[in-house]
């Protein structure tokens, strides 16, 4: 089945669910369920991402960082990455 003709079963479908509130209902827990599993593992919460910074913070005022100053010294910091 190609793309264009699963769209087309997939919009004659959900013309059927959507005239039946418990259809879509179950619809709804469905898809939800479908999508929270294609998560993206990249991102992060707002909680992590503050304790992310929070942690940098924390590095800087110990003097926990990396001084780079030249564009040959930012190519080897990477490279050693």
């Amino acid at each position: 089945m190609t793309a264009v003709e699963m769209n087309a079963e997939l919009s004659r479908q959900l013309s059927i669910i959507v005239k039946d509130e418990s259809l879509m209902a179950k619809m709804l827990k469905y898809a939800k369920k479908l999508t929270a599993s294609k998560a993206d593992p990249t991102q992060m919460t707002k909680e992590e991402f503050f304790a992310k910074i929070d942690e940098s913070l924390e590095q800087a005022r110990q003097g926990r960082v990396h001084r780079i100053e030249s564009k040959a010294e930012l190519n080897q910091f990477l490279n050693s990455l």
